[in-house]
């Protein structure tokens, strides 16, 4: 079966171009003036509208037992938002518990992710430390196709990687070619201040923020790219909230170090403001780690996506309903934290970024799928659109409009952080593995349909690295 977009206009991360594309067996196979129609094509009529690659999210959690509970939106119903919102592939995390096997927790997310819709991938977290977690690592990286491992400086008696975990992890991820990532918050500092709003009284979302001030995110931002640094390695930060740690990573990366920003949608478009509603469940519903930020950070962190010191963006997509945010109704630090987004994310990009003249429509891609795919070495198989990339696009229409609501979303969620948010472009139809997936607002794709993505290591490009400590400018390895 052969898939046939014609009359579009080509957008990728570097160029612009009218041209129809032909995709057959998953991959595209001809991109130009097409007359030679096979006779098995579906024909999709683009005039008008625009044809990226399909968006990367690489950073989203389905699934997850967090705090007492588990993430509402599971593989299916959250690949499902994804694919409606023009995503065709979600970095998921795969978090063992303290103690538990790397690769038995791995196993157990690959079960729970085979009723995917969309396409999807692993991060690894290091939630602690022996020889056995060593050897998981490389077993995951060589034979599973993991190439990034997540630490989380957050979470004090729970999943926090103290500093000692840190150096351990960040080494062996240099031997093994993988890249670091880091959650950076001072785990130390948000227990203590927790305990300390709490004997205090404030026991309301109000005191999420003040739990989590700016300050402790630029301190572990900083200690997080000094231990890297130290040891060689490459280090990417997820979710940059913060003045201080876009203006961590901009100096190291003046300095040469091998640093990866990323920024969620909703740090750039929601403030902190949220959490002084009084309405208890609508605050609620805003509490996440690090929580929404002045309007100041908002600035300093477009400045960062203009100036490419942060390169992707993404969502923590990490779904909770009201019933289980009321599990904290008394204590602030016991509301699971977590947010949804996964479907609205490159349409709030577009809108606040293209529309509002902060970005262009190739940087749009770079910062939505490209980036992505070359951090994380799934580049030119995703990210781009060429003869024998895969098949996975969105077609976009510039002229449509939308109001974001959770009445309409497809998250298994009551809230949306964008609620009421006016959109002036859309995606129409979405492509994954050649098919198509979403099609004027009705699911297409099966549950399975989606597909694992084996990510190789960048191990031979690493004795290189050690040498000329450069890779500010992603890797791609072409396969």
């Amino acid at each position: 079966m052969s898939l046939l977009i014609k009359g579009g206009t080509i957008v990728t991360h570097e160029e612009t171009f009218k041209a129809d594309i032909l995709c057959k067996d998953n991959k595209i196979v001809e991109i130009g003036s097409i007359s030679n129609i096979p006779k098995d094509a579906e024909i999709i009529d683009a005039t008008g509208k625009l044809i990226m690659p399909g968006g990367i999210d690489p950073h989203t959690h389905m699934q997850l037992p967090f705090m007492g509970t588990v993430a509402k939106d599971d593989f299916a119903s959250g690949t499902v938002a994804a694919l409606a919102g023009g995503t065709t592939t979600i970095i998921d995390f795969v978090i063992p518990n303290p103690q538990q096997s790397l690769m038995e927790a791995y196993k157990q997310w690959r079960e729970w992710a085979e009723k995917a819709h969309s396409n999807y991938t692993f991060h690894v977290a290091i939630t602690w430390w022996d020889e056995s977690v060593s050897k998981d690592m490389a077993t995951l990286t060589e034979e599973y196709g993991v190439n990034s491992f997540k630490h989380f400086m957050a979470y004090k008696n729970a999943i926090m990687a103290t500093d000692d975990i840190l150096v351990s992890s960040f080494t062996r991820c240099l031997e093994l070619g993988a890249v670091p990532t880091v959650h950076a918050e001072n785990g130390e500092l948000v227990y203590h201040l927790q305990n300390k709003l709490l004997a205090e009284g404030m026991t309301g979302p109000e005191a999420h923020p003040l739990s989590r001030p700016s300050s402790v995110e630029g301190e572990a931002a900083n200690r997080a790219i000094s231990i890297a640094n130290t040891l060689g390695a490459p280090i990417y930060l997820v979710h940059v909230s913060t003045e201080e740690a876009v203006d961590a990573i901009r100096y190291a990366k003046d300095k040469g170090h091998t640093v990866f920003g990323e920024v969620l949608a909703g740090h750039l478009t929601v403030d902190e403001s949220v959490y002084q509603n009084t309405d208890w469940a609508t605050a609620a519903a805003h509490v996440m780690s690090p929580p929404f930020r002045p309007k100041k950070h908002q600035d300093a962190l477009w400045n960062g996506v203009q100036a490419g010191t942060l390169q992707t963006t993404a969502t923590d997509h990490c779904a909770f309903c009201a019933e289980q945010k009321a599990m904290g109704k008394d204590n602030f630090a016991m509301i699971p934290n977590g947010t949804a987004g996964v479907e609205e994310r490159m349409m709030v990009l577009w809108e606040k970024g293209v529309n509002a003249g902060k970005i262009t429509p190739n940087e749009f891609v770079a910062l939505t799928s490209t980036n992505s795919a070359k951090i994380f070495n799934m580049y030119p198989n995703k990210g781009c659109i060429r003869v024998g990339s895969d098949a996975d696009l969105v077609i976009w229409n510039p002229e449509a409009t939308k109001t974001i609501s959770a009445k309409t979303h497809h998250s298994n969620i009551e809230h949306s952080v964008y609620e009421g948010m006016e959109i002036n472009g859309v995606p129409e139809t979405t492509i994954c593995n050649g098919k198509l997936a979403w099609h004027n607002n009705t699911l297409l794709s099966k549950s399975g349909d989606g597909k694992y993505i084996d990510r190789p290591t960048y191990a031979p490009f690493y004795e290189s690295l050690k040498k000329r400590k450069e890779l500010n400018k992603p890797l791609a390895v072409k396969r």
